[in-house]
C-alpha cells in the first residue's frame, strides 16, 4: 500500500525534518516496514553532503565478525576518498553502519560514486549540495530519532512509508530513491510500473546504473536523464504519463522544486493543500493535518495531473 508525503516552503525555511517526521508517522499504517526522507537544506559553498552506509541493519545480528567488517568497509571508503583527493570537512556517524560526510571535491562525481559502490557492502544513499537522503527500517519516529532529523532546517522534503510487496525489507529497497549519480534529485512513489524492466534495460543500454530492483528507482533515473537533457521538471512529469505504464502517483524533488504526477487511471490516492507560503501533499489528509491542525481546505488532484512548485 505504502504512503508518500511532500512539502515545500515557498518563502523561506522551516523545520522540514520535524514536519516530515510528523507527516510520515501519521501514515505509519500504510507502511510499517521502513521509512525514508529526502530533505533539502541550505547548500554549502563548493560542498556536497555524502550519505552512505556499509551494511544493512539486519546484518548486525549475524555475529561479532560483522562489526569488524563494518569498520573495515568504512576504512576502505575513507582510504578511497583520500586517494582521489576528496577533502572531508566533517564526519558524522548516524548509526554503526550509516555515515554523513561533508566533502569538497572537484573531480568527476560519477566516477567517485562508482568507486565507492564497488567497495563490498558500501551503498551511497545520496550525494548532494542541498539533498540529504535518509532511510532505514522502522517507523518515522524511530528513523528520525536515529538520524537526528527532528530539527533539520530546510526548504522542502519528501518521504515514504513502505509496505514491502515485491522486494526485500532492507535499506536498499526502501524509498526515497536518489537518482544515481545525479545531484539533488529524489523520488517517492506509490504504485506499480508494469513496463519497468523494458524501460530499465533501455536506460542501462544508454549508460545508466541502477542500484536496486525496485521499480520506483526507475522514476528517479528517468527524471534525472530528462533534466540532464535540458527538459524541464514539468515536461518530464508530463512525458512520464505517456511513456511509463502502470498505476502510479509520485513526487520528485530537485534542489529548488517539488513536483507531482498521477497516471491516467489516478487509482493511487493523493491529497493536496496549497497556500502562498506552503504546499503539502500526502496519500491521506491525516498526514497534512499532522502539521496543519487548524481548518484547511484540501483537494484530490485529477487523473494525469502534473504540478510543480518552486522553493
Amino acid at each position: 500500500m505504502c504512503g508518500i508525503a511532500g512539502l515545500i516552503h515557498r518563502k523561506g525555511t522551516s523545520n522540514v525534518g520535524g514536519e516530515m517526521t510528523a507527516m510520515l508517522q501519521a501514515l505509519k499504517h500504510r507502511g510499517p516496514d521502513s521509512t525514508g526522507f529526502a530533505v533539502y537544506g541550505k547548500p554549502g559553498k563548493d560542498e556536497h553532503v555524502l550519505r552512505f552506509k556499509v551494511a544493512e541493519q539486519e546484518e548486525l545480528s549475524t555475529g561479532f565478525h560483522i562489526h569488524q567488517e563494518i569498520k573495515e568497509r568504512r576504512a576502505e571508503v575513507d582510504a578511497l576518498l583520500k586517494e582521489v583527493g576528496v577533502k572531508v570537512k566533517k564526519e558524522e556517524q548516524a548509526t554503526e553502519y550509516a555515515y554523513r560526510y561533508r566533502i569538497s571535491y572537484g573531480g568527476d562525481m560519477k566516477q567517485l560514486a562508482d568507486r565507492i559502490e564497488d567497495i563490498n557492502g558500501a551503498e551511497i544513499l545520496s550525494i548532494g549540495n542541498s539533498l540529504e537522503l535518509i532511510k532505514d527500517l522502522g517507523d518515522a519516529t524511530v528513523v528520525s530519532d536515529q538520524y537526528g532529523l527532528g530539527k533539520f532546517e530546510g526548504t522542502h522534503a519528501i518521504g515514504h512509508t513502505r509496505m514491502a510487496t515485491e522486494s526485500d525489507v532492507d535499506i536498499r529497497s526502501a524509498h526515497p530513491y536518489w537518482a544515481y549519480p545525479y545531484n539533488d534529485i529524489a523520488v517517492v512513489h506509490n504504485g506499480q510500473i508494469t513496463n519497468y524492466w523494458l524501460m530499465r534495460r533501455h536506460l542501462e543500454r544508454s549508460g545508466q546504473r541502477f542500484v536496486s530492483n525496485c521499480d520506483s528507482e526507475l522514476l528517479a533515473v528517468y527524471t534525472a536523464v530528462n533534466l540532464e537533457k535540458g527538459i524541464s521538471l514539468e515536461e518530464s512529469l508530463r512525458m512520464s504519463i505517456e511513456e511509463i505504464d502502470g498505476v502510479f502517483t509520485y513526487l520528485v524533488t530537485t534542489r529548488n522544486e517539488l513536483g507531482m504526477a498521477k497516471d491516467t487511471m489516478a487509482a493511487k490516492p493523493m491529497v493536496l493543500y496549497e497556500a502562498d507560503d506552503l504546499v503539502a501533499l500526502a496519500s491521506e489528509e491525516v498526514a497534512i493535518r499532522a502539521v496543519l491542525p487548524h481548518e484547511i481546505d484540501t483537494y484530490d488532484p485529477y487523473d494525469e495531473e502534473v504540478r510543480v512548485w518552486k522553493a
